[in-house]
């Protein structure tokens, strides 16, 4: 298991990998990795699970907290700050639906390549066409 620390810029602060790499769901997916997964499976994938959920349940509150209801009623002050929250949560939801792909051994990318790399799974166009009450 590599202890290092990340390296730092300049500031003494911890370079962002992901800023320096570009995001790709690759580089996030090994960065989760790395970080993470010798806890993940020694935690297991039905309490990973759990954890992602409890992080869907944040981000629907996040979610109804900057709803366009809800910002009329705040600051904006107080708007930013939900949104800043609002975006760590998708964040988290992410990284917790990584931590499982990881330790069930799926591969993100290709998975997603896989499913929508030659459009809508249900209708196979770039731009859906599917009725609207079916799935997607």
């Amino acid at each position: 298991m590599n202890n290092q620390k990340p390296d730092t810029e300049t500031s003494g602060e911890p370079a962002n990998r992901l800023a320096q790499q570009g995001v790709s769901i690759e580089a996030f997916q090994g960065l989760i990795r790395e970080m993470y997964f010798e806890k993940d499976v020694a935690r297991g994938i039905p309490a990973t699970f759990m954890w992602l959920m409890e992080e869907v349940g944040e981000l629907s509150s996040a979610l109804r907290e900057t709803s366009p209801e809800e910002a009329t009623r705040v600051s904006p002050a107080e708007l930013e700050k939900r949104r800043a929250n609002l975006s760590a949560e998708f964040a988290d939801v992410l990284a917790w639906l990584t931590t499982i792909a990881n330790v069930a051994e799926i591969d993100l990318g290709k998975a997603i390549s896989d499913k929508y790399g030659s459009g809508c799974p249900g209708c196979q166009e770039f731009i859906c066409v599917c009725p609207d009450e079916e799935k997607p």
